[in-house]
């Protein structure tokens, strides 16, 4: 069974950060979207590079490509088809631990780590995973390994967005996990 790899978008796909430059970050396009929740005032801005969609596409022969993303299922509408990925699976939020987290406040979640994080854990549900997230920090790793969890916790800028280091780094830790180095 491959490994999960769980995506977020706001910071990795789409570089929010770099809304505020005067230019666009080369090979990004600006798309317009009205995400749930997004109902008035102007559409929200997402910079999306369709190089981004052809990596990880690379990447689906190693990983099960799965959003991990506040988008959800919105995800499969907004985001994937302007980077030509195929509909994948996405974490149901309000199923997990974080539905009720959410409802009571993000600060519930254990050890003072990221609300996604032992949410993450809870759906990989034993199986080896890498995660892409501007919100990852190094509270978040210490819980994971205290969790035993075979795991890749990559931070992304959310200024640049993924990188072509960080499409390396994800296809080396998975061809680790197949040789039996992890």
């Amino acid at each position: 069974m491959k490994p999960l790899l769980l995506i977020d978008i706001d910071g990795p796909l789409n570089p929010y950060a770099a809304l505020v430059r005067p230019e666009l970050p080369d090979g990004y396009a600006m798309h317009l979207t009205r995400p749930p929740g997004w109902d008035h005032g102007p559409p929200l801005p997402v910079l999306l590079n369709p190089e981004h969609g052809r990596a990880l596409i690379g990447l689906s022969g190693r990983y099960d490509l799965v959003w991990a993303t506040t988008w959800m299922d919105e995800a499969n509408r907004w985001i994937g088809p302007r980077l030509g990925l195929p509909a994948l699976p996405y974490i149901d939020w309000l199923s997990t631990r974080a539905g009720a987290w959410l409802s009571s406040g993000p600060d519930d979640a254990p050890a003072d780590t990221y609300w996604k994080t032992p949410c993450i854990v809870e759906y990989a549900a034993g199986r080896p995973f890498a995660w892409i997230d501007d919100e990852i920090a190094e509270r978040d790793r210490d819980w994971i390994r205290g969790q035993r969890s075979a795991a890749l916790l990559l931070w992304v800028d959310p200024g640049t967005g993924l990188l072509p280091d960080h499409f390396e780094t994800l296809a080396a830790w998975a061809d680790g996990l197949r040789g039996g180095a992890r």
